[in-house]
């Protein structure tokens, strides 16, 4: 159905569809707060569907379920289909990583009586909605003799959280005459993480106490640092929104939203004609570049495994596979927001509670960096929703000179493969809270078991 309101009709059954769906989807957003957390949870649910590391299987045949990881920040979930994989694949594809703030290799230092963490932003944020937050610190430490320890402060409610301090308004007459932009510098995004010092410690007292802990806790050092990788996410549970409870607010919506039902698409809908898969990467808010990007060549070493393991394979199989593959590329897409409607034109954008957004192009301005999926395709992909009775929308991402932005579609598309990018409409994207509606999320889990089922 085009641009419907899929409350309006809803039935009681699926109204209470919605709302559990909600529930799970909360759980995973809250738990996957990094790359490295959600490709756990992704292992975790595929294991309780059945699913075994690829490893497991000496050969494959139709109804079995595969997975792959990559460097445990990408995870690739196969069900293998009753057609021979050269036939082609139907791929739901997303990413996990998200935009937020990185401890640097050498972060501790201690300024005015205060033990500083040093910090670098990741991805497109607007620096001035990170301070005067609570902010959690996850990720892992690796030591030199091959341990790998993982840190996870802010999220249990007896766990102190950090923060990015900001300049009282009393004194911010300079500050607030600057832009958006530049009233936060990226190098004044530097967390405050104590003021107790050590006791015995003449010099950097406070940091050194900082340390103490990490050390008591962790059994960590400040030279292990420079071989860690620490986040800095906001703290606190996805939360219910809205008065009515329809909208979910959390962090990292983009694009968890799309990697959690896409995953949990393939985990359900069960043996297909085609093969499917629900491929999780990493760095795409930054070009999908790196071992762990869309980019890599570890999405297409996957499918020559399974070639390989299916009677052989050989480039020219690789390639016919992906040209015989259709895929979504499950992305968000920016909804229209009332304070702000200037910014996205009515007819070409996406609402909330309408269902699966389809962008037929990304990019910006004239349309570069974009994929621009084939009209028929498009054909193709609409005839699958209207006959399964899913909502859904098409959109553009806000007005043509504004900005722009991209996804993984155009980096598939290079295999000639037919992609188009589909997922949840989205307020407040690449802030620390995003807001999502529940009628979407369940909306484009039924729309991804559509796609992946078509003949």
């Amino acid at each position: 159905m085009l641009k419907k309101n899929i409350w309006e009709k809803a039935s009681t059954e699926k109204v209470s569809a919605i709302m559990n769906f909600a529930e799970d989807y909360k759980d995973y957003i809250t738990k996957g707060k990094t790359e490295r957390l959600c490709v756990d949870e992704a292992i975790r649910i595929a294991n309780n569907a059945g699913f075994k590391p690829f490893e497991s299987f000496e050969t494959i045949k139709p109804g079995d379920k595969i997975y792959f990881v990559n460097k445990g920040k990408n995870i690739a979930c196969y069900v293998i289909g009753e057609k021979p994989i050269v036939d082609g694949l139907r791929v739901l594809g997303a990413h996990i990583d998200s935009p937020r703030i990185d401890l640097k290799q050498n972060p501790f230092y201690e300024a005015k009586g205060f033990a500083m963490g040093d910090a670098h932003y990741y991805g497109g944020i607007k620096k001035y909605q990170w301070v005067t937050i609570p902010l959690a610190l996850h990720g892992v430490v690796c030591k030199k003799d091959g341990t790998v320890v993982n840190v996870n402060i802010g999220e249990d409610i007896k766990d102190p959280v950090v923060g990015i301090s900001d300049l009282l308004v009393h004194l911010s007459s300079q500050q607030m005459a600057k832009t958006l932009a530049t009233a936060i510098e990226g190098e004044d995004l530097d967390l405050t993480l104590g003021n107790i010092p050590l006791q015995g410690e003449e010099k950097n007292a406070v940091k050194a106490n900082v340390l103490k802990l990490l050390k008591d806790k962790y059994d960590i050092e400040e030279e292990d640092f420079v071989s860690a990788e620490i986040e800095i996410v906001p703290a606190g549970p996805a939360r219910d929104y809205g008065l009515d409870s329809s909208m979910i607010a959390g962090y990292g919506h983009d694009d968890r939203v799309c990697a959690y039902t896409s995953l949990r698409a393939v985990i359900d809908q069960g043996t297909c004609e085609y093969t499917t898969c629900a491929v999780l990467v990493d760095k795409e808010e930054v070009g999908s570049i790196g071992a762990t990007g869309a980019q890599s060549r570890w999405f297409e070493s996957t499918i020559t495994e399974l070639l390989e393991a299916q009677g052989g394979a050989t480039l020219v199989k690789l390639n016919k596979t992906m040209e015989n593959t259709k895929m979504l590329s499950s992305d968000v897409s920016a909804a229209v927001d009332p304070l702000y409607a200037s910014a996205t034109p009515d007819i070409q954008s996406a609402f909330f509670s309408h269902g699966l957004v389809f962008n037929k192009y990304t990019g910006s301005r004239g349309k570069s960096g974009c994929n621009d999926a084939m009209p028929e395709y498009i054909a193709w992909c609409r005839k699958i929703m209207d006959e399964a009775d899913v909502h859904y929308q098409t959109a553009e991402l806000g007005k043509i000179d504004l900005g722009g932005g991209g996804t993984i579609a155009y980096i598939l598309g290079n295999y000639n493969m037919n992609v188009i990018d589909a997922g949840v409409p989205v307020l407040n994207m690449h802030a620390p809270m995003e807001i999502v509606s529940k009628a979407d999320v369940y909306e484009a889990y039924l729309g991804y078991k559509a796609f992946i089922s078509k003949n």
